[in-house]
């Protein structure tokens, strides 16, 4: 009897869900709406629905799966499978997302963080294949980060390790959702990037950007701040420098803290590649410990969009093999 895994990433536009075999050939998947603004309920109930759907499609009996992980953004505690908050999700607060599961299917469900799912995915089948000291960081809408040492994923006391959005850069900086001001993920995430750019175009500074959106800065993307730096654009070409070199600064601290081999760049910002990474590395190799900087190299993510459905199966299958949690 063939064995099954079931890994599925859960985003705050999309619910992206694969099957695998036991080596991690990807035997089925698809991305469907999350459709967030109907409730927990709804989006677990939809989860639900599309791994009966994906087993039905390819003749799948329960007995044939051996587990399911899923990547929940926010904070959780993956021992008990309760999702404690998840900042894009209305009403999600406290949600026992494994206890819900387990109503629908017959086969043992885990939870992680989203971030650390995407970090199983590019540590076992990516970038990151053969490190045993690591840090992943997913650059969007925010910044998320994983780290693995010593061969292992480090979770902290309350399974939010790696928060390194949150690192305070300036004393009295842009005001974050946690509480705090200055926080690195509030200037170099997608967001963060736009906004530094349109701060600059509001102080009588000038870029073609300005031209594409009509005048309409809430219409800046970080998609044309990239296409701009390609035209030559003097501003773009700023931003993606100054946003590079705060990146690097962070990066500093987390090497000469952790002392990773690697460093991996993912997320919808990775999409900039060196035009952001060659500032990023630049500041890296000035600022911090020329021994662990030196043994670091920073790179963009392989794996993309499918990161976080294998990582997430290969999540699964190590709590299940463990049985003794992480």
């Amino acid at each position: 009897m063939s064995k099954y895994i079931i890994g599925i990433d859960l985003g705050g536009t999309n619910i992206k869900s694969a099957v695998f075999n036991t080596t991690f050939k990807k035997i089925h998947e698809r991305s469907d709406a999350t459709e967030a603004d109907e409730g927990p309920i709804h989006v677990l109930n939809r989860m639900a629905n599309i791994t009966q759907e994906m087993m039905a499609a390819e003749g799948i009996h329960p007995d044939e799966v051996n587990c399911m992980g899923i990547g929940v953004p926010g904070l959780l505690d993956p021992q008990t499978g309760l999702s404690i908050f998840s900042p894009n999700f209305p009403g999600w607060e406290n949600i026992h997302v494994v206890n819900h599961m387990n109503k629908h299917v017959d086969f043992p469900v885990f939870i992680d963080n989203d971030v650390r799912v995407n970090l199983y995915g590019e540590w076992l089948f990516g970038a990151g294949v053969s490190c045993r000291n690591l840090v992943l960081l997913t650059l969007g809408t925010g910044l998320g980060s994983g780290i693995v040492n010593d061969g292992k994923v480090i979770y902290g006391a309350t399974s939010s390790a790696g928060e390194m959005g949150h690192m305070n850069m300036y004393r009295e900086g842009r005001a974050c959702r946690c509480g705090s001001s200055g926080c690195l993920g509030r200037y170099v995430s997608a967001i963060g990037m736009v906004r530094t750019l349109t701060e600059k175009l509001e102080a009588g500074q000038s870029s073609m950007i300005t031209e594409w959106v009509e005048g309409d800065l809430s219409r800046i993307t970080a998609h044309m701040i990239s296409n701009a730096y390609d035209l030559g654009d003097a501003l773009a070409v700023e931003v993606m420098h100054e946003t590079g070199e705060i990146l690097g600064f962070g990066l500093s601290n987390v090497i000469n803290m952790l002392n990773p081999e690697m460093i991996i760049v993912g997320g919808g910002m990775s999409a900039a590649g060196d035009r952001l990474l060659n500032s990023v590395r630049n500041t890296v190799r000035n600022h911090s410990l020329k021994l662990s900087s030196g043994a670091c190299t920073i790179v963009q993510a392989k794996l993309g969009g499918q990161a976080g459905m294998i990582g997430a199966a290969a999540y699964a299958n190590h709590r299940l093999l463990s049985n003794t949690g992480m």
